[in-house]
């Protein structure tokens, strides 16, 4: 039997943030989630699966208007006049607490109980497919250690909106172990929720197969879905890209730069290369600028021209939108014998204070510009607010804020 497992399609995602980039694809972007759902049918009919596994944030919340479960619904009609059944457990974003609104689906949809697990058999496949959806948003309780034991005779399905034992960036729902999980004998658990896909384990397979569809920076890569071959003892999973908008961190070694103009030379390479890697898909970039190098205060100090170039570069070399740009160089190390880390930061921070200390009107109105600039050190500023005259406090500046400059450039993220 060929099964599809998907998740976290999110559909109609708002994607925040776009107002502040005015040459944004703002369009493509947001038809994205829609666009991914219909290559995951389109993927199932092509591939003539025998089922289709929706492990839960099949939508984003509560509805705006009727339009996304009515787009939702068609696509479960282009399964079902298949003959494709889908097996569906709600997740913590569609819950029955955050969605009111509701729409009939076409009888080829499965949706699991809430209230408790239930087991749904398919006898002419030989598929017993166990699950149990979010009756509200914030399931804390152990939803897998309630699923019934596996079903003799059948290819056994977990189907579990879950963040196991806990994932980076995602609320801990329905906890669970991966002991827990094997122990039920199922040959698959189809899980949702984290949006980056992992293979936790093969014995048996329990995947994250991710979202279908990157919706910002921190969302990058190849997005899609599981397809599930099982022949006999055999069971193998193969992920099938789905995405129309590919996010990625382009990361560019200016450590030869001499200027801004080398710089962007080796970022129009970069953005290159990771637009051939997407596979003919509209690129969302974040650039990242990085290495030793001596035009390490240019970039810094001419930040705006630089992104400006870097997001022309981007419709130069075609279907690249560049999101953001970030300047994360150093100055140029001497190097030597018998150095460390102490050693380097140490010379670092004078080099760099005696450069400055040289331009002193270049820091300040780079500081001016941040609107964080205000929680540096107030030894740095007199008792005005002002920037003194003197040309010391770029030193004060760089010894005081070493601490805040990696937590801005974190809440930059």
């Amino acid at each position: 039997m060929k099964l599809l497992h998907a998740a976290d399609l999110h559909i109609d995602s708002p994607l925040q943030g776009l107002e502040r980039y005015p040459d944004a694809p703002a369009a493509s972007i947001r038809a994205a989630t829609r666009q991914a759902t219909e290559n995951l049918v389109a993927l199932a009919l092509s591939e003539g699966v025998d089922s289709v596994l929706l492990a839960g944030d099949i939508y984003d919340g509560e509805w705006r208007g009727f339009d996304t479960g009515i787009f939702f619904q068609r696509q479960m009609h282009r399964l079902h006049d298949a003959d494709i059944p889908v097996y569906l457990v709600s997740g913590n974003h569609d819950a029955a607490s955050q969605i009111s609104r509701t729409l009939s689906l076409p009888p080829n949809v499965r949706v699991f109980d809430i209230h408790g697990p239930e087991t749904i058999l398919d006898d002419e496949l030989g598929l017993a497919v166990h699950g149990q959806g979010y009756v509200r948003r914030d399931v804390t309780e152990n939803l897998a250690v309630h699923y019934p034991p596996a079903r003799a005779g059948y290819f056994n399905v977990g189907l579990l909106h879950t963040a196991l034992n806990g994932r980076e960036g995602h609320d801990r729902y329905a906890p669970c172990t991966v002991d827990q999980l094997a122990a039920h004998d199922y040959g698959y658990w189809a899980l949702g929720h984290v949006h980056a896909r992992e293979e936790v384990s093969r014995e048996p397979f329990i995947v994250f197969p991710g979202n279908i569809q990157g919706r910002h920076a921190k969302e990058r890569g190849p997005k899609g879905c599981a397809l599930i071959t099982v022949e006999s003892e055999s069971v193998s999973v193969e992920h099938r890209a789905l995405d129309v908008v590919r996010w990625e961190q382009v990361l560019v070694d200016v450590s030869k730069a001499t200027g801004v103009d080398d710089a962007c030379e080796s970022v129009r390479n970069a953005l290159a290369g990771a637009r051939s890697s997407a596979d003919g898909r509209l690129l969302a970039a974040r650039v990242r600028l990085t290495g030793r190098s001596s035009a390490h205060l240019r970039l810094w100090g001419d930040r705006e021209r630089l992104t400006h170039e870097i997001r022309t570069l981007g419709y130069d070399v075609g279907d690249v939108w560049v999101e953001k740009v970030r300047v994360e160089t150093q100055p140029e190390s001497s190097g030597g014998p018998g150095r460390n880390i102490g050693t380097e930061l140490a010379e670092s921070v004078v080099r760099t204070a005696k450069q400055l200390g040289e331009n002193g009107d270049l820091l300040r109105d780079l500081i001016k510009k941040d609107p964080l600039w205000g929680r540096l050190p107030s030894q740095v500023r007199d008792d005005r607010g002002q920037f003194p005259d003197d040309d010391q406090w770029c030193a004060d500046l760089l010894g005081e804020a070493s601490e805040l400059l990696a937590a801005m450039m974190e809440e930059r993220d």
